[in-house]
């Protein structure tokens, strides 16, 4: 008791953890409780680890040993695990207002395709960043997610589309984890769109595009700039037997893949990332309940993504009631883009997706945290319980459904990262 770091006291804490009761509705011989949440508690930390959590009775007569600045008095305030943000696009250049305006005054997604704009302006923009400029635009994204208790994030490329400006976002990637000293986890999604240089009037050459994004991926991996591997299976993009290509290679590398699939149409792309047990997938309006039923069994998990939903004022809901029936893991996010979820804020996500989407206060809190960490594939991250990193966020708020309630007030007090207090952003 008298040998840690720091330890919070006075705590009550959404420990997100089995062994404080969450979600163990599906165990019979356990009882329930919502957020698996600890009142009147306190949390012993030691070498950026979570050592010990007990009743704040339990360390009171311990504390005269520590130093005041050894000790936070969280005076009833609420903790929870830090936020993770598990799919994100923050690094790019550009941004696309002047479609969003065009958009209002009706003119059509392929209308301003037609005219150089959709990704293939992110894409140019991309290109033509500095890697100086690119990391100025995408560290105020960081910043702002980080303000709202984020402590983890996925970063992907795939506005780059050649081997240089992939390896460049990757590089922004790496470099802003290393600035903020957050856990950036880098995926590689070069087969995000087909590249100008590979369209014609004649024909479109997407399989020797995916040729060359296979090469890269050696190449970005031994670099050590890539994480994990990323594609997106779609009608406008990228076919499964494409895809199935670059999970080959990813396997060959030992990196775990994800997949944006089942937006917009149902060709099979959760199935194929279920058959690579893959971390996850994600957007999935169109998902099938014979698909939900694989990524169970490959225990997958289902990231939805209500801000390009919003955007896009699509109609389709994921299936969340059939996520729940399996037992499948649902992750949200703020899929922050230029293109369909120019989105910066963790906290209205968790809003969206209750109100849009249907998802309860507990769900969505989960999303950010517990289940979002395995999406990354983190599992000493997003719950607080012993052994796992000291990431934490504390809040004044009166219960946890505050943090998913409320819009446009944060309230935010702190975030811990690996045990250390953060100075204000």
């Amino acid at each position: 008791m008298t040998s840690f770091d720091h330890v919070i006291i006075n705590a009550n804490i959404a420990t997100f953890s089995a062994h404080y009761g969450f979600n163990n509705d599906k165990n019979e011989d356990a009882r329930s409780i919502p957020y698996g949440q600890l009142e009147n508690a306190a949390i012993g930390i030691k070498d950026g680890k979570i050592a010990w959590i007990g009743a704040q009775e339990q360390i009171t007569t311990h504390l005269p040993h520590y130093q005041d600045k050894q000790v936070t008095d969280a005076d009833g305030k609420w903790i929870t695990p830090g936020l993770i943000d598990c799919h994100t696009h923050i690094v790019h250049g550009g941004n696309r207002s002047n479609e969003f305006e065009a958009r209002l005054q009706g003119v059509s997604y392929q209308d301003i395709a037609a005219q150089g704009g959709g990704i293939v302006a992110t894409v140019s923009a991309t290109r033509a960043a500095s890697i100086e400029s690119l990391f100025a635009q995408s560290e105020k994204r960081l910043v702002a997610l980080m303000k709202e208790g984020v402590t983890s994030i996925e970063i992907k490329s795939g506005y780059g589309l050649d081997l240089d400006t992939e390896r460049k976002m990757l590089t922004v990637a790496r470099q802003l984890g290393e600035k903020y000293d957050i856990h950036v986890s880098t995926t590689y999604l070069a087969a995000h769109a087909l590249p100008p240089e590979y369209k014609s009037h004649e024909q479109d050459r997407a399989d020797d595009y995916i040729d060359q994004v296979c090469e890269w991926l050696p190449i970005l991996h031994a670099e050590g700039l890539v994480d994990a591997v990323d594609g997106f299976c779609e009608n406008i993009a990228f076919s499964t037997e494409q895809i199935r290509q670059v999970f080959e290679v990813a396997r060959s590398l030992d990196l775990p893949v994800k997949l944006h699939s089942e937006q917009l149409s149902d060709i099979g792309g959760s199935a194929l990332v279920a058959e690579y047990k893959g971390l996850s997938s994600d957007h999935l309006e169109h998902l099938s309940e014979k698909d939900i039923k694989k990524m169970a069994a490959s225990n997958t998990v289902a990231v939805i993504l209500p801000g390009a939903f919003y955007t896009l004022r699509d109609t389709k809901l994921p299936p969340t009631e059939a996520l729940r029936k399996h037992h499948v893991p649902m992750a949200i996010s703020t899929d922050c883009n230029p293109g369909t979820s120019p989105l910066t804020s963790l906290l209205l996500t968790m809003n969206m997706g209750c109100t849009l989407f249907y998802l309860t206060t507990e769900e969505v809190l989960a999303g950010v945290t517990v289940h979002a960490a395995q999406a990354l594939g983190l599992p000493n991250k997003g719950k607080i319980e012993v052994g796992c990193d000291a990431d934490l966020a504390l809040w004044n708020i009166a219960r946890p459904a505050d943090l998913a309630y409320q819009m446009g007030l944060n309230p935010i007090q702190g975030i811990m990262v690996q045990g250390q207090w953060r100075d204000t952003i």
